[in-house]
């Protein structure tokens, strides 16, 4: 055999390296086996990682936008509640003007009532630090409109 005609120190050095290669082989075939037992079939870890990362960035954009969107919100509850309360003005100028009766209470209570929940919806909005004025508001014209 080969390992006869060598030097014994020569040997000795190749038996060693021999061992050593038998215990990494080993080594390799337990770290295979507990991958497998760990991981789903064909599942690679840095794939796994760049997913989770993506998915991470998708959740930061996803906050963006639902911020945008709440303020978005919240400017057409304001445009909304300004138009509200001068149309409600000039209806109780109409009616107290042509002798009508004036708002009754549930018509009161219901107005009151819209008001709380738009007073708490901006309530709530506050604690998330909603940015406000980010929506570009048409500009108006100077021709008549009609509703």
């Amino acid at each position: 055999m080969a390992a006869d005609r060598r030097h014994p120190a020569v040997n000795d050095v190749y038996l060693t390296l021999v061992g050593a290669s038998n215990t990494l082989a080993d080594v390799q075939r337990r770290l295979d086996l507990e991958f497998r037992a760990s991981y789903p079939d064909h599942a690679n870890p840095a794939k796994l990682v760049g997913r989770v990362k993506r998915v991470q960035e998708e959740v930061a954009a996803l906050k963006d936008l639902c911020r945008d969107l709440l303020a978005q919100k919240q400017e057409l509850i304001d445009m909304m509640r300004t138009s509200l309360a001068a149309q409600r003005s000039a209806t109780q100028r109409l009616l107290a003007s042509s002798g009508l009766p004036l708002m009754t209470d549930d018509e009161e209570a219901a107005y009151a009532s819209l008001k709380q929940v738009i007073d708490e919806w901006t309530d709530q909005l506050k604690p998330m630090g909603v940015r406000m004025g980010r929506m570009k508001t048409p500009t108006r014209s100077s021709s008549p409109q009609s509703f």
